[in-house]
């Protein structure tokens, strides 16, 4: 029976997936059409498995030379004669699979391969190439993958601008090329080229500009989460309704592969029965919710890249620092450096010209990690953490009110000479660093992105399959208070709620703090002041 695939490639045969004959389609087109593109996607972002099902495809109209970079060694790019050598063995060890290649061209390629002393030059091998297109009765289709095997190599560079040369002769003199040569990785190759040449000289002399823009949504849709599950629904009858898992896994995820499936996986293998008794109470919103939160305490790559990205940039560390605890905006700059480097790995995206991260999950390990960073609230995590148990009632409920009555009282005792600026700015990063150890093993927590701003935030503690919410804001005065219990009460309606919270940093001198209980309509909200 098929099951969730998080390593490697999917097989439609081996493996539940997202029905990716849309996107092979929009990417055919581009081949047909005969055109160099890279496809430069995050880690783990369904790269190697949408050119498998490329291929596929393609065999039916093309001879398609597809290799992986990541099996020639660093010592195979030292020198033009090298990587020439190892180019071959590539292409040798997959003979049996190219339809249509010549037996002299493998002849020569099987020399050049096994020479004892590679002396072969890259024009030469190009000569053999172009020579195989000419006789070939297909057009012929070049996939490389892995490309970031080879950063930082020269060679790599001049193998392309043989490749542009190629591409520029095939459609002003008619000499043969290949039809459409694919490049595929994390990182793009721009980007290596910057690294290698010097500024004046890479703006002037790029060696892949002549690809095509690939803007392809490679992101899991909603429709397409949903097309899987039903897949696996046939097979097993858990009872889910598929859409309404869909419409949950696409929330936290943003459609991002590897998520989407390791959700899934986390359901389907290792809820039942530690969380679980059975498939039926896991494929849930609470499942989801579960599977997230073992997520958010994995050690993964995909994390540590993430971290170690923010490492590398204080700078934007800071910035998205802002963005989630403080609600700044931060402008989305195209020729930023360290934007790019976060955009290009997957962890940023641009947001109506702002930045934002990239998907929900990331941004819950974010606030984790920046929570737990932060030493300034340490005073107040540990008074949560002592009295974690009060806060929890006899029915499995967390009472939200008395969370929030414990913290303006231990806040008004540690931070009672805090300004009125430093109390706005970090407020509520005080609130979710008190917060954190109380629900943490048990729950999670996300902050809704519209609401995230500087009067703002609306926080959902996700807790043994119940949603609470609670909206942070700064006081503005009565008239901006009503408006906010409005807009919570109609957030209470969107979730199905009955019971709100709100949380007011309120800086008149004549306060009243503490927490009160208020019925507006046929909902009631506990109000604290701090």
């Amino acid at each position: 029976m098929k099951e969730f695939n998080t390593t490697a490639v999917c097989i439609p045969s081996k493996h539940y997936m997202v029905d990716l004959s849309d996107r092979v389609k929009e990417i055919k087109k581009l081949v047909d059409d005969g055109k160099y593109f890279a496809i430069n996607r995050a880690r783990q972002y369904g790269k190697t498995t949408t050119l498998t099902a490329l291929r596929q495809v393609l065999l039916d109209e093309y001879i398609v030379l597809s290799l992986d970079f990541q099996k020639i060694s660093n010592s195979g790019f030292a020198t033009e004669e090298k990587f020439v050598q190892e180019f071959c063995r590539l292409i040798w060890n997959k003979r049996k699979v190219i339809d249509g290649i010549s037996v002299d061209l493998l002849t020569t390629i099987e020399v050049w391969k096994d020479a004892e002393k590679p002396s072969t030059r890259l024009g030469e091998l190009f000569d053999a190439l172009t020579e195989w297109c000419e006789t070939s009765d297909r057009g012929i289709v070049l996939i490389i993958d892995e490309v970031d095997s080879a950063t930082n190599n020269q060679v790599f560079l001049d193998f392309l601008s043989q490749l542009r040369d190629g591409y520029i002769s095939r459609d002003t003199d008619g000499v043969p090329a290949f039809q459409s040569v694919i490049l595929a990785g994390v990182t793009d190759v721009k980007h290596l080229k910057s690294k290698i040449r010097t500024e004046d000289e890479h703006k002037v002399n790029s060696p892949w500009n002549i690809a095509a823009d690939f803007d392809i949504d490679m992101s899991l849709s909603e429709v397409g989460i949903k097309g899987m599950l039903d897949e696996y629904e046939a097979d097993h009858h858990t009872g889910m309704d598929a859409a309404e898992i869909a419409k949950s896994i696409r929330k936290y995820t943003n459609g991002y592969p590897y998520l989407v499936s390791r959700i899934c996986e986390l359901l389907d293998k290792k809820l039942v029965p530690d969380t679980f008794k059975t498939l039926a109470e896991a494929w849930t919103d609470y499942g989801v919710d579960e599977a997230v939160k073992k997520i958010l305490s994995e050690e993964s790559t995909l994390f540590e890249s993430l971290i170690g990205k923010l490492t590398n940039y204080p700078e934007l560390k800071g910035q998205l620092r802002r963005i989630l605890l403080r609600g700044e905006t931060i402008a989305h700059l195209p020729d930023d450096e360290e934007q790019k480097q976060l955009r290009m790995y997957g962890f940023i995206v641009n947001n109506h010209n702002t930045v934002a991260v990239a998907n929900r999950i990331f941004e819950m390990r974010l606030y984790n990690y920046f929570i737990g960073e932060s030493k300034v609230n340490e005073d107040l995590r540990q008074l949560a953490a002592s009295d974690k148990s009060i806060f929890v009632d006899k029915d499995g409920w967390l009472d939200i009110s008395k969370i929030m009555s414990h913290f303006i009282k231990e806040h008004n005792i540690i931070h009672k000479d805090d300004t009125e600026k430093f109390l706005e700015e970090e407020g509520r990063e005080r609130f979710l660093t008190y917060l954190a150890p109380i629900i943490n093993g048990t729950g999670t927590y996300s902050i809704e992105e519209q609401t995230r701003d500087h009067k703002r935030m609306d926080v959902v503690i996700h807790y043994l399959g119940r949603r609470y919410i609670i909206e942070l804001k700064i006081w503005r005065g009565e008239r901006y208070n009503a408006d906010g219990e409005k807009q919570i009460v109609d957030y209470l309606d969107r979730f199905g709620l009955d019971t709100g919270y709100m949380l007011s940093f309120n800086f008149n001198k004549k306060k009243k703090q503490g927490v009160e209980r208020v019925c507006i309509g046929d909902k009631i909200l506990f109000e604290g002041t701090v």
